[in-house]
């Protein structure tokens, strides 16, 4: 199979039609009936104003548009104060039976690490990205495949969603996916221009705030921050506003397509992003996410991949208007 990387090698891997894809038409979209009354305990105010967005540190990302630095504003709204976990989507899925995009194309990306060398081997490299395998059966409730489960992951945030997937919870709950200037607002946590959610430094005083990869990518993990695939979606102390895990752990989708020209994402205002595009934003970082080569767990840090696309490492968290 040949596939397109999309801006970070570890960040977002593009679906591309694959040998081990279903031969099948993918359904229009599934009528959803929302249930407003869902999870709205586990949202946090936010109380919206003036912040400086993106970064201009060398550290940035150029082709990303991550900076300049720019002043944007932003009414108030209501965020998720975790990603969306297992157990929340499955509750979705029993209530609705919907299918997900990921499971009518009948396979996603896996980490090969997390496989076993026969499923390693019988999967797909991703060409320049080997550590990606394209998987038959990789679905959000088997992450790794076929006799893999959620059971111990539970309160995980779900993965291998689509943006289409993620929507169509969102719609069900009565929340929306944010935007990405609300995103990063609440991300900050408060705090004007620093590197992470909670300040400028990694690991303050040895302590670890976020999941990402330790060691040498992508041939050693050593987890010292606990964790070697996701943690639950509550780990590590939350930022200022509440937030857990806005850095690292799990890509969350946002609304705004995807560009990296500040002038096409819709003024200073309560910016919504270009009114068309090719990719969707991602925030937040992961697991997978390294300081030599990827650091996007940083909070001005982005990137993007289609709607249709899914991967191990890719979530959401919602919000909804005050």
């Amino acid at each position: 199979m040949k596939s397109e990387v999309s801006l970070g090698f570890c960040c977002a891997v593009k679906r591309t039609k694959s040998s081990q894809e279903n031969e099948t038409i993918i359904q229009p979209s599934q009528e959803i009936v929302s249930n407003q009354t869902l999870f709205k305990d586990k949202m946090m105010y936010i109380p919206g104003g003036e912040f400086l967005m993106g970064t201009n540190s060398k550290e940035g990302f150029l082709a990303d548009g991550e900076g300049p630095v720019r002043r944007i504003k932003v009414k108030p709204f209501l965020i998720d104060s975790y990603a969306v976990t297992n157990a929340e989507f499955k509750e979705f899925v029993n209530a609705t039976g919907y299918i997900t995009e990921t499971e009518q194309f009948g396979w996603s990306y896996v980490f090969y690490g997390f496989l076993s060398q026969k499923v390693a081997r019988q999967a797909q490299p991703i060409a320049n990205t080997p550590w990606w395998r394209a998987v038959k059966g990789a679905y959000w409730y088997q992450p790794e495949g076929p006799n893999s489960n959620i059971d111990q992951r539970i309160d995980h945030p779900v993965v291998h969603v689509t943006w289409n997937d993620a929507l169509a919870y969102c719609k069900w709950v009565g929340k929306r996916l944010p935007t990405e200037a609300e995103w990063e607002f609440a991300a900050r946590g408060g705090l004007e221009q620093k590197r992470y959610p909670w300040g400028d430094e990694l690991a303050p005083i040895g302590k670890h705030y976020c999941n990402i990869w330790q060691g040498q990518f992508p041939v050693k993990n050593t987890k010292e921050d606990g964790y070697e695939g996701t943690a639950p979606a509550k780990s590590f102390p939350p930022n200022g506003y509440g937030l857990y895990n806005v850095s690292g752990n799990s890509w969350e989708w946002c609304s705004d397509w995807f560009s990296n020209n500040i002038h096409e994402r819709g003024g200073r205002t309560n910016p919504k992003g270009p009114s068309k595009g090719e990719r969707k934003v991602m925030r937040g970082g992961s697991y997978m996410c390294h300081e030599s080569y990827c650091n996007r767990y940083r909070v001005a840090a982005r990137t993007s991949n289609t709607p249709d696309s899914s991967a191990g490492h890719l979530g959401f968290r919602c919000v909804a208007d005050v």
